[in-house]
């Protein structure tokens, strides 16, 4: 704008091409808006700049002086957003919002405005002295600034240091939050307490207004004891889902998800605020998703890693918070849910000198874990090890972790061919998504290395074909390929209240049991009580099918064989399913028929 009002006031002939350039001087020295520098350099007079610019862009100008802005309407503008774009609300009339702006050429302020209020923006142009003036006039020195819920898109110090308690819990490793001090069993008086002190005024159906200051303690406290809870109570993601009528919390536990609290709707862009402040994002982008992290210490001993993910919908922002606790992070395999048939076979391909292990299983299904303890168990100061991950959920000692970053270039495939230049002995990629991983994955694998990795099938048969279709020669597959191992996660049933049920024999060998064991087979399942919440279920256990490439499977592989193909040889050759691995798992008693239905198909 500098540059294009100089060259206007020049092409008027209102100051001169030397004139300008001192201005520019004088602006870079001094700093502020080039109009004010010419003004308070008298080489031009306000007036003079505000009729320029309402006769170049179109617009009308007013004097600020001859208004009285009413209190709704500049609710509509948090005060930090109207002293960043240097403008005032005016008027509003029907869906239109009539803005004074000392820039209409400003399309970004008036696009971020038009997303902010949900009204159609009007701009008219004003003097840039008259709207600092009267900034100062309406907010004042922001103590009482007033802001809307779904609009605290004040920059991220601004709200930290009006926000005195959201230091409490935030991300920094020194921080730490005392889950005594928080009564997490006493929602209803957390929630209440939210509502009742922010000060909330519905208009025509919008989101409501709240004040800044008062965002303090029961946001704070609220969003501290729906953490803290789940944190007790062993839940792997919290979720905040914002609807037309109801602002829902959902924990998943043991994999299921279930409904925790309704939150009043006037509250929800208050909570989305503070979670992203503690996962230091950018609160005032509410277009784009965001991906950040919270770290907590619990007393001295424990730590609470959140990832925290963003994303815009119909009704407001949900976020998903994933809980990684280093203090159940599982790294010892024997305790996995192995059979010992498996884990041997396991151990013995983690244990080659070069090859590639993949692990297959949908999202949450414990693929990392897994890998995590394979790595935990070939740590050594012998070993050079090092990871490509999306995100970094667990640090690792001895094993260089390299997190991805998409924005600037550094994918899988980058990663992979930067760590052959590092002498690595083992290689861990987070996941295989494309023919260039694959490739490169594959190549590291037949040149000495050791490659873990994971990819999405339902199965470790159709895994062979994925990498076929991906377009991987069938004779690299068969000569990299050393093991593909498919899991699935099912809950095991409660201790304290599972007991035998009678379960009719057709069900039984529609499941998959033997007509020769159903007679003397006895099938558990939880009543459900106080210890599992009433779900029958508690804590769950890895259900593995763990296919090893033969000399038989590598002469399937090349000849192109189906996945059917190879899924009946594997089994002829001592392959258990995951079904039949699910199977063993009810005839121990520890999970349910419904539960290994749930999680497994009939083969």
């Amino acid at each position: 704008m500098s540059e294009r009002l100089g060259e206007m006031l020049i092409k008027e002939g209102l100051i001169t091409q030397e004139q300008l350039k001192k201005a520019l001087e004088v602006q870079a020295q001094q700093g502020g808006r080039l109009g004010s520098v010419l003004v308070k350099m008298s080489l031009v007079n306000e007036e003079e700049i505000t009729e320029l610019l309402s006769n170049q862009f179109g617009v009308p100008s007013i004097n600020l002086a001859n208004f009285e802005i009413e209190e709704a309407v500049l609710k509509l503008i948090p005060a930090e957003v109207a002293r960043k774009y240097h403008l005032l609300p005016i008027s509003r009339t029907g869906a239109s919002l009539t803005i004074a702006m000392a820039d209409p050429s400003n399309v970004f302020a008036q696009d971020d405005i038009k997303f902010m209020t949900g009204y159609h923006v009007e701009p008219v142009v004003a003097s840039e002295i008259a709207i600092e003036k009267a900034i100062e006039k309406y907010y004042g020195s922001g103590k009482s600034l007033v802001a809307t819920s779904m609009d605290i898109d004040i920059r991220e110090e601004k709200v930290i240091s009006e926000l005195a308690d959201f230091e409490e819990g935030m991300a920094s490793d020194d921080e730490e939050i005392d889950s005594e001090f928080i009564n997490v069993e006493d929602f209803d008086e957390l929630v209440s307490g939210a509502v009742d002190e922010l000060e909330v005024v519905d208009e025509d159906d919008e989101d409501s207004v709240v004040t800044v200051e008062d965002l303090e303690a029961p946001i704070v406290k609220l969003v501290n004891g729906i953490l803290i809870k789940a944190i007790n109570q062993g839940v792997s993601d919290i979720h905040f889902e914002p609807y037309e009528k109801v602002y829902r919390v959902r924990y998943r536990l043991d994999g299921v998800l279930r409904k925790e609290l309704g939150l009043p709707l006037k509250i929800k862009n208050a909570v989305t605020s503070r979670l992203k402040i503690m996962a230091n994002l950018d609160i005032s982008e509410r277009r784009l998703p965001q991906d950040g992290r919270i770290k907590m210490r619990l007393g001295p001993k424990r730590e609470m890693d959140f990832r925290v993910s963003t994303i815009p919908t119909l009704f407001g922002e949900k976020v998903v918070l994933r809980l990684l606790d280093k203090s159940n992070l599982e790294l010892d395999m024997t305790k996995l849910g192995f059979e010992e048939r498996q884990l041997a076979e396991f151990q013995e391909a983690i244990h080659k000198p070069y090859g590639m292990v993949l692990v297959t299983g949908p999202t949450g299904s414990g693929k990392t874990t897994t890998l995590y303890s394979a790595l935990s168990q070939l740590n050594s100061v012998s070993e050079n090890i090092m990871t490509a991950e999306d995100p970094v959920e667990y640090n690792l000692m001895g094993i260089n972790q390299v997190q991805m970053k998409e924005s600037i270039g550094l994918n899988f495939a980058a990663a992979l061919r930067s760590f052959l230049r590092q002498d690595p002995d083992i290689i861990m990629v987070g996941e295989i998504r494309d023919f260039e991983t694959a490739e490169i994955g594959i190549k590291a694998a037949l040149t000495g290395h050791l490659v873990l990795s994971t990819i999405h099938t339902n199965d470790a048969p159709t895994t062979i074909n994925r990498l076929l279709n991906m377009g991987i020669e069938p004779f690299l597959v068969a000569s990299s390929l050393i093991m593909v191992i498919a899991q699935r996660l099912a809950r095991t049933l409660c201790p304290k209240c599972k007991e035998p049920t009678k379960v009719p024999p057709e069900a039984l060998l529609e499941v998959g049991f033997e007509e020769d064991e159903i007679e003397g087979l006895s099938v558990m399942k939880g009543r459900g009580c106080p210890n599992c919440m009433n779900t029958g279920y508690r804590g769950r256990v890895a259900l593995f099918e763990v296919l090893a490439i033969t000399d038989e499977i590598r002469e399937l592989i090349l000849r192109g064989a189906s996945a059917m193909e190879i899924r009946e040889t594997a089994i002829a050759l001592g392959m258990k399913s995951l079904r039949d691995a699910g199977l063993q798992k009810i005839r121990e008693g520890a999970t349910s028929i419904e539960e290994i239905v749930r999680v497994t198909f009939g083969n």
